[in-house]
Protein backbone atom coordinates (compact mmCIF):
# COMPACT_ATOMS: atom_id res chain seq x y z
CA UNK A 1 0.00 0.00 0.00
CA UNK A 2 1.37 3.25 -0.99
CA UNK A 3 1.54 6.35 1.29
CA UNK A 4 1.37 10.07 0.35
CA UNK A 5 4.32 12.20 1.90
CA UNK A 6 3.17 15.72 2.55
CA UNK A 7 6.46 18.06 1.88
CA UNK A 8 7.41 20.28 4.85
CA UNK A 9 5.89 23.32 5.09
CA UNK A 10 2.92 22.45 2.73
CA UNK A 11 0.44 20.42 5.46
CA UNK A 12 -3.26 21.19 4.82
CA UNK A 13 -3.74 24.08 7.41
CA UNK A 14 -7.06 22.77 7.92
CA UNK A 15 -5.84 19.23 9.29
CA UNK A 16 -2.85 21.10 11.41
CA UNK A 17 -4.99 23.75 13.25
CA UNK A 18 -8.77 24.26 13.69
CA UNK A 19 -9.95 27.11 11.45
CA UNK A 20 -9.96 30.35 13.30
CA UNK A 21 -13.74 30.55 13.87
CA UNK A 22 -13.56 26.96 15.74
CA UNK A 23 -10.99 27.91 17.65
CA UNK A 24 -12.88 30.77 19.33
CA UNK A 25 -16.34 29.20 20.00
CA UNK A 26 -14.19 26.44 21.79
CA UNK A 27 -12.32 28.78 23.70
CA UNK A 28 -15.66 30.31 24.33
CA UNK A 29 -17.50 27.37 25.14
CA UNK A 30 -15.02 25.87 27.39
CA UNK A 31 -15.40 29.13 29.45
CA UNK A 32 -18.38 27.58 32.16
CA UNK A 33 -18.88 30.70 33.73
CA UNK A 34 -19.88 32.26 29.98
CA UNK A 35 -21.93 29.28 29.45
CA UNK A 36 -23.88 29.88 32.42
CA UNK A 37 -24.24 33.80 31.14
CA UNK A 38 -25.75 32.45 28.28
CA UNK A 39 -28.20 30.32 29.52
CA UNK A 40 -29.21 32.55 32.24
CA UNK A 41 -29.86 35.16 29.94
CA UNK A 42 -32.07 32.81 27.59
CA UNK A 43 -33.86 32.03 29.92
CA UNK A 44 -34.55 35.82 31.41
CA UNK A 45 -35.63 36.78 28.20
CA UNK A 46 -38.20 33.48 27.89
CA UNK A 47 -39.20 34.72 31.40
CA UNK A 48 -39.88 38.37 30.64
CA UNK A 49 -41.37 37.60 26.77
CA UNK A 50 -42.87 34.31 27.02
CA UNK A 51 -43.63 34.32 30.77
CA UNK A 52 -46.80 36.71 29.91
CA UNK A 53 -48.47 34.74 27.23
CA UNK A 54 -48.32 31.90 29.73
CA UNK A 55 -49.16 33.80 32.94
CA UNK A 56 -51.63 36.61 31.59
CA UNK A 57 -52.34 39.09 34.25
CA UNK A 58 -53.53 42.97 35.12
CA UNK A 59 -50.52 45.26 35.80
CA UNK A 60 -52.83 48.50 34.72
CA UNK A 61 -55.93 48.37 36.87
CA UNK A 62 -55.44 48.43 40.61
CA UNK A 63 -57.15 45.96 43.22
CA UNK A 64 -56.12 47.34 46.95
CA UNK A 65 -58.37 44.35 48.18
CA UNK A 66 -55.58 41.78 46.92
CA UNK A 67 -52.46 44.13 48.25
CA UNK A 68 -49.39 42.64 49.58
CA UNK A 69 -50.67 39.12 49.32
CA UNK A 70 -47.78 36.83 50.72
CA UNK A 71 -46.33 34.13 47.75
CA UNK A 72 -47.83 31.22 47.55
CA UNK A 73 -51.61 33.21 47.86
CA UNK A 74 -54.17 31.42 45.13
CA UNK A 75 -53.73 32.52 41.66
CA UNK A 76 -50.32 34.77 43.14
CA UNK A 77 -47.30 32.91 43.16
CA UNK A 78 -45.09 34.83 44.31
CA UNK A 79 -47.39 37.41 45.91
CA UNK A 80 -48.93 40.74 44.93
CA UNK A 81 -47.51 44.28 45.34
CA UNK A 82 -48.71 47.16 47.55
CA UNK A 83 -51.20 47.77 44.88
CA UNK A 84 -52.67 44.59 44.53
CA UNK A 85 -50.42 43.74 41.24
CA UNK A 86 -49.51 40.29 40.22
CA UNK A 87 -46.15 40.14 41.29
CA UNK A 88 -44.73 37.62 38.80
CA UNK A 89 -46.80 39.27 36.08
CA UNK A 90 -45.30 42.76 37.26
CA UNK A 91 -41.68 41.02 36.97
CA UNK A 92 -42.02 39.58 33.74
CA UNK A 93 -43.28 43.47 32.76
CA UNK A 94 -40.29 45.29 34.53
CA UNK A 95 -37.84 43.02 33.05
CA UNK A 96 -39.33 44.16 29.46
CA UNK A 97 -38.35 47.86 30.33
CA UNK A 98 -35.13 46.86 32.07
CA UNK A 99 -33.82 44.74 28.72
CA UNK A 100 -35.10 47.14 26.32
CA UNK A 101 -33.46 50.38 27.73
CA UNK A 102 -30.43 48.16 29.06
CA UNK A 103 -29.50 46.72 25.43
CA UNK A 104 -30.90 49.73 23.25
CA UNK A 105 -28.75 52.09 25.23
CA UNK A 106 -26.10 49.81 25.67
CA UNK A 107 -25.62 48.85 21.66
CA UNK A 108 -26.24 53.21 21.21
CA UNK A 109 -23.54 53.92 23.45
CA UNK A 110 -20.71 51.03 22.04
CA UNK A 111 -22.08 52.04 18.49
CA UNK A 112 -21.10 55.58 19.20
CA UNK A 113 -18.29 55.56 21.14
CA UNK A 114 -16.38 53.26 18.42
CA UNK A 115 -17.11 55.63 15.71
CA UNK A 116 -15.54 58.23 17.75
CA UNK A 117 -12.87 56.07 18.89
CA UNK A 118 -11.62 54.97 15.42
CA UNK A 119 -12.21 58.94 13.68
CA UNK A 120 -9.56 60.15 16.87
CA UNK A 121 -7.37 57.30 16.83
CA UNK A 122 -7.33 56.96 12.78
CA UNK A 123 -6.67 60.70 12.12
CA UNK A 124 -4.86 61.34 14.97
CA UNK A 125 -3.17 65.15 15.20
CA UNK A 126 -5.26 67.94 16.13
CA UNK A 127 -8.66 65.80 15.64
CA UNK A 128 -7.31 62.97 18.01
CA UNK A 129 -6.76 66.09 20.29
CA UNK A 130 -9.92 67.87 20.53
CA UNK A 131 -11.55 64.47 20.34
CA UNK A 132 -10.28 63.17 23.27
CA UNK A 133 -10.39 66.23 25.12
CA UNK A 134 -14.03 66.16 24.56
CA UNK A 135 -13.80 62.82 25.79
CA UNK A 136 -11.60 63.79 28.99
CA UNK A 137 -13.91 66.58 30.15
CA UNK A 138 -17.07 64.60 30.01
CA UNK A 139 -14.79 61.83 32.24
CA UNK A 140 -14.55 64.51 34.48
CA UNK A 141 -18.17 64.75 35.18
CA UNK A 142 -19.45 61.95 37.14
CA UNK A 143 -22.13 59.85 35.56
CA UNK A 144 -24.75 59.13 38.03
CA UNK A 145 -24.50 63.26 38.51
CA UNK A 146 -25.25 63.99 34.87
CA UNK A 147 -28.00 61.23 34.74
CA UNK A 148 -29.89 62.33 37.62
CA UNK A 149 -30.13 66.55 36.31
CA UNK A 150 -30.94 65.50 33.18
CA UNK A 151 -34.11 62.68 33.94
CA UNK A 152 -34.97 65.18 36.73
CA UNK A 153 -35.60 68.01 33.96
CA UNK A 154 -36.87 65.75 31.11
CA UNK A 155 -39.56 63.69 31.92
CA UNK A 156 -38.40 60.03 31.68
CA UNK A 157 -39.43 57.63 29.04
CA UNK A 158 -37.59 54.57 27.53
CA UNK A 159 -36.56 56.70 24.59
CA UNK A 160 -35.41 59.30 27.00
CA UNK A 161 -33.95 56.96 29.11
CA UNK A 162 -32.16 54.98 26.34
CA UNK A 163 -30.53 58.42 24.67
CA UNK A 164 -29.43 60.06 28.29
CA UNK A 165 -27.77 57.02 29.18
CA UNK A 166 -26.22 56.00 26.19
CA UNK A 167 -24.95 59.99 26.15
CA UNK A 168 -22.28 59.07 29.16
CA UNK A 169 -21.75 55.12 28.71
CA UNK A 170 -20.22 55.86 25.17
CA UNK A 171 -16.56 57.45 27.04
CA UNK A 172 -15.19 53.69 27.50
CA UNK A 173 -15.55 52.41 24.34
CA UNK A 174 -14.45 55.16 22.76
CA UNK A 175 -11.05 55.51 24.45
CA UNK A 176 -10.86 51.52 23.83
CA UNK A 177 -11.36 52.11 20.20
CA UNK A 178 -9.23 54.68 19.98
CA UNK A 179 -6.32 52.87 21.38
CA UNK A 180 -7.12 50.12 19.11
CA UNK A 181 -6.87 52.57 16.09
CA UNK A 182 -3.79 54.23 17.18
CA UNK A 183 -2.79 50.77 16.67
CA UNK A 184 -3.99 49.45 13.18
CA UNK A 185 -3.44 52.82 11.19
CA UNK A 186 0.10 52.05 11.25
CA UNK A 187 -0.53 48.13 9.94
CA UNK A 188 0.52 47.44 5.87
CA UNK A 189 -2.89 46.95 4.44
CA UNK A 190 -4.02 50.61 6.15
CA UNK A 191 -0.82 51.62 4.34
CA UNK A 192 -1.42 50.11 0.98
CA UNK A 193 -4.72 51.44 0.94
CA UNK A 194 -3.59 54.72 1.28
CA UNK A 195 -1.15 54.59 -1.32
CA UNK A 196 -4.10 53.04 -3.63
CA UNK A 197 -5.93 56.12 -2.98
CA UNK A 198 -8.00 54.94 -0.23
CA UNK A 199 -9.71 57.75 2.01
CA UNK A 200 -10.41 58.27 6.10
CA UNK A 201 -13.27 56.99 5.94
CA UNK A 202 -12.54 54.01 4.02
CA UNK A 203 -9.95 53.07 6.22
CA UNK A 204 -12.12 53.72 9.42
CA UNK A 205 -14.92 51.62 8.17
CA UNK A 206 -13.32 48.88 6.06
CA UNK A 207 -10.26 48.26 8.12
CA UNK A 208 -10.38 50.07 11.75
CA UNK A 209 -13.49 49.24 12.99
CA UNK A 210 -13.83 45.64 11.53
CA UNK A 211 -10.44 44.82 13.06
CA UNK A 212 -11.56 46.10 16.10
CA UNK A 213 -14.46 44.05 16.54
CA UNK A 214 -13.47 42.00 19.12
CA UNK A 215 -12.94 44.66 21.50
CA UNK A 216 -15.95 46.45 20.32
CA UNK A 217 -18.33 43.11 20.87
CA UNK A 218 -16.53 42.45 24.21
CA UNK A 219 -17.29 45.82 25.63
CA UNK A 220 -20.59 46.21 24.20
CA UNK A 221 -21.83 43.43 26.95
CA UNK A 222 -20.34 45.08 29.47
CA UNK A 223 -22.05 48.37 28.20
CA UNK A 224 -25.19 46.24 28.50
CA UNK A 225 -24.90 44.90 32.01
CA UNK A 226 -24.35 48.66 32.99
CA UNK A 227 -26.83 50.28 31.20
CA UNK A 228 -29.25 47.73 32.91
CA UNK A 229 -27.70 49.08 36.58
CA UNK A 230 -27.79 52.99 35.58
CA UNK A 231 -32.12 52.11 34.39
CA UNK A 232 -32.35 50.67 38.79
CA UNK A 233 -29.94 53.22 39.57
CA UNK A 234 -32.62 56.10 38.22
CA UNK A 235 -35.46 54.24 39.29
CA UNK A 236 -34.70 53.83 42.67
CA UNK A 237 -33.90 57.52 43.04
CA UNK A 238 -37.59 58.16 41.43
CA UNK A 239 -36.41 58.74 37.72
CA UNK A 240 -38.41 55.84 35.74
CA UNK A 241 -40.74 55.28 33.31
CA UNK A 242 -43.82 56.50 34.50
CA UNK A 243 -46.95 54.36 35.25
CA UNK A 244 -48.36 51.33 34.88
CA UNK A 245 -44.83 50.64 32.66
CA UNK A 246 -42.49 49.63 35.52
CA UNK A 247 -38.78 48.47 35.51
CA UNK A 248 -37.18 46.40 38.44
CA UNK A 249 -35.50 49.09 39.67
CA UNK A 250 -38.94 50.35 40.27
CA UNK A 251 -39.65 47.68 41.81
CA UNK A 252 -37.02 47.95 44.54
CA UNK A 253 -37.86 51.70 45.13
CA UNK A 254 -41.30 50.82 45.24
CA UNK A 255 -41.07 47.70 47.91
CA UNK A 256 -38.51 49.25 50.10
CA UNK A 257 -40.62 51.06 51.57
CA UNK A 258 -42.72 48.54 53.32
CA UNK A 259 -39.63 46.07 53.90
CA UNK A 260 -40.27 47.16 57.80
CA UNK A 261 -43.71 45.63 57.72
CA UNK A 262 -42.45 42.30 56.50
CA UNK A 263 -43.29 42.20 52.73
CA UNK A 264 -39.99 41.00 51.56
CA UNK A 265 -40.98 39.48 48.64
CA UNK A 266 -41.72 43.05 46.96
CA UNK A 267 -37.55 43.70 46.61
CA UNK A 268 -36.49 39.62 46.69
CA UNK A 269 -37.29 38.86 43.15
CA UNK A 270 -36.28 42.49 41.27
CA UNK A 271 -33.35 42.54 43.10
CA UNK A 272 -32.28 39.32 42.29
CA UNK A 273 -33.33 39.60 38.86
CA UNK A 274 -31.25 42.49 38.41
CA UNK A 275 -28.14 40.57 40.22
CA UNK A 276 -28.85 37.68 37.75
CA UNK A 277 -28.88 39.34 34.64
CA UNK A 278 -25.56 41.89 34.93
CA UNK A 279 -23.53 38.80 36.00
CA UNK A 280 -24.92 36.82 33.11
CA UNK A 281 -24.13 39.58 30.40
CA UNK A 282 -20.29 40.50 32.37
CA UNK A 283 -19.61 36.29 32.55
CA UNK A 284 -20.66 36.60 28.88
CA UNK A 285 -18.36 39.20 28.49
CA UNK A 286 -15.28 37.44 29.86
CA UNK A 287 -16.19 34.27 27.91
CA UNK A 288 -16.26 36.85 24.54
CA UNK A 289 -12.72 38.84 26.21
CA UNK A 290 -11.03 35.07 26.15
CA UNK A 291 -12.04 33.81 22.73
CA UNK A 292 -11.45 36.67 20.83
CA UNK A 293 -7.71 36.74 22.50
CA UNK A 294 -7.35 33.07 20.83
CA UNK A 295 -5.22 35.13 17.70
CA UNK A 296 -2.59 35.48 20.73
CA UNK A 297 -2.69 31.98 21.76
CA UNK A 298 0.09 29.90 20.49
CA UNK A 299 -1.65 26.94 17.73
Amino acid sequence: MSTAVIAPGHEDADLATPSLARRTLQVFTGNKLALTGVIVLVLLFAFCYVGPLIHSTDQVHTDLAQANLAPGSPGHILGTTDLGYDLLGRLMLAGQSSLEVGLAAGLLATLFGTLWGAISGYFGGWTDAVMMRVTDAALAIPAMFLLVVVAAIITPSKSVLIVIIAAVAWLSPARLVRGEALSLRDREYVQAMRMMGGGGARAVFRHIVPNAIGTVIVNCTFQIADAILYVSYLAFLGLSIPPPATDWGSMLSSGITYTQNGYWWLIFPPGVAIVLVVGAFNFVGDGLRDAFEVRLQKK
